[in-house]
């Protein structure tokens, strides 16, 4: 089935402005640069980014210094010429040789989460993907209703002023002005309904994209769409980012457990150190040693014998956790392939249903026609016409409904197949966020005073923008 069509009713389509008009691409663009639960996500992916150097700093040599000052102040069992101060100074060092394997592990489950945490940031990039999608069709659909329930008003207002003449020469009764009157009324109420919808959805436009709507241009077409849903679904199962990072979750937690069960293993570490003392000359003992220094290496082995349980306690919780990432790692499939048959079939509705609403609103309008002419000769009533009106305007709003529909379902369709994210898109706007780029910073940092500057807010305020209206005319 071809990609969803896209262009809106003769009439009603967006007043067009080349030259201030925003396109959709543009709007995914500054989502994706300016989004403030995207840049939230990027932040939190760099907080995952730093579980490896922690992990792995369990693995290197640790160095430390100390020194302590004393004053002797009193001392009754001390002699006469015993030393009045005193200076100490130590160096040690130590580097684990062997632990069971535990920090190996920790450093492979630490890399693992990375992974997860890069899929869970394509899953937020999509969704926001998603959400500008719907926030900039629910705009076009807001105001080509608008405009359609606004040229119905003009319509009823033509109609009851005809009417009323008609009554005035008595061709027509008062019960045909009335009933003209009462569907204008509710013409005007649907019209500031539509309004406050359209109101609605240019406020969350800003919501999501940081500015407001301008002239809207109709999107592009969709490509990549699945020829079945067999089809969409075998290829989200390959590429959608929550499977990836939940299998990933997997496999991070399988390495906790070896890490839980390394705490019943013996461990081996490697140290060496230097000490200094000195008296600072204060030592007025005959031949006394002013200073004393000494140093020291070898080897240290500890060989667990009774815990309490503890390993064995900590292995099968992490057990258990493991057994919960399996089954989540299950819901989560069973999660996507609901979801991709969905939209699948969402589309295929909205796609069939444009179809219907098509043929619905030229067979309206040539009934519409049909009915104005047949009341010129007696054989209709004003209610006809009404009633033909009413039901012009509902295949009309219907049709450019489904359009909506169809659009934001075959989106929804590619974001579940993993298929609607920023290197799908050939977003403009420079190059596009890694999440490597960080990664391969921090992975191999050992240098304990490496830091990074006080973060600030990356995404925009919308506090500037200006309240909304239901015009369809000044945007």
């Amino acid at each position: 089935m071809q990609a969803p069509r896209l262009a809106l009713l003769a009439g009603v389509a967006l007043i067009a402005s080349p030259a201030l008009a925003d396109d959709l691409r543009g709007a995914l663009t500054m989502a994706y640069n300016s989004n403030p639960t995207l840049q939230a996500a990027r932040a939190q992916q760099r907080a995952v980014d730093e579980g490896v150097p922690i992990a792995r700093a369990a693995s290197l040599p640790s160095v430390s210094g100390s020194a302590s000052w004393t004053e002797y102040l009193h001392n009754s069992a001390a002699v006469a010429l015993s030393p009045d101060r005193n200076l100490d100074l130590g160096l040690s060092a130590g580097m684990p040789v062997y632990a069971g394997g535990a920090i190996k592990n920790s450093i492979r489950a630490a890399r693992t989460r990375v992974a997860a945490g890069q899929a869970d940031l394509r899953g937020a990039e999509s969704g926001v993907f998603s959400q500008v999608v719907a926030a900039y069709m629910d705009v076009i659909l807001a105001r080509a209703v608008v405009g359609l329930n606004a040229s119905n008003v003009k319509q009823l207002e033509v109609n009851l002023q005809a009417t009323r003449d008609r009554f005035e020469i008595g061709d027509l009764t008062r019960t045909d002005v009335a009933q003209s009157q009462s569907r204008l009324a509710l013409a005007r109420g649907q019209e500031q309904s539509a309004q406050a919808s359209l109101i609605s959805a240019r406020e969350r436009y800003i919501q999501v994209i940081g500015k407001e709507p301008v002239a809207l241009e109709s999107p592009p077409p969709l490509t990549g769409l699945p020829e079945s849903a067999d089809t969409a679904v075998q290829i989200a199962l390959d590429n959608n980012p929550d499977l990836v990072a939940a299998h990933e979750r997997t496999k991070a937690a399988a390495l906790d457990t070896a890490v839980a069960g390394a705490g019943r293993l013996p461990t081996v570490s490697v140290f060496t150190g230097a000490d200094r003392s000195d008296y600072l000359g204060s030592n007025n003992l005959a031949g006394a040693v002013q200073a004393t220094t000494s140093a020291q290496a070898g080897i240290r082995a500890s060989i667990p014998l009774f815990q309490g349980g503890l390993p064995a306690a900590e292995r099968r919780q992490a057990q258990a956790r493991e057994g919960t990432a399996l089954e989540q790692e299950i819901g989560t499939e069973r999660a996507v392939i609901a979801a991709t048959r969905s939209a699948y079939a969402s589309w295929q509705a909205a796609e069939a249903l444009i179809t219907s609403s098509q043929t619905a609103v030229d067979a309206a309008a040539l009934s519409l026609e049909g009915v104005r002419a047949e009341n010129t000769v007696g054989n209709r009533t004003i209610l006809d016409i009404l009633n033909a009106e009413q039901e012009s305007l509902n295949a009309q709003v219907q049709l450019v409904t489904a359009q909506r529909n169809a659009y934001v379902a075959g989106f929804n369709l590619l974001s579940a197949m993993g298929k609607a994210e920023a290197r799908d898109l050939g977003l403009d706007g420079g190059a596009l966020y890694d999440p490597n780029t960080n990664y391969n910073r921090v992975k191999n940092t050992v240098w304990d005073w490496a830091s990074d500057p006080a973060p600030k807010p990356q995404s925009t305020r919308t506090v500037d923008t200006k309240a909304q209206d239901g015009s369809v005319t000044a945007k």
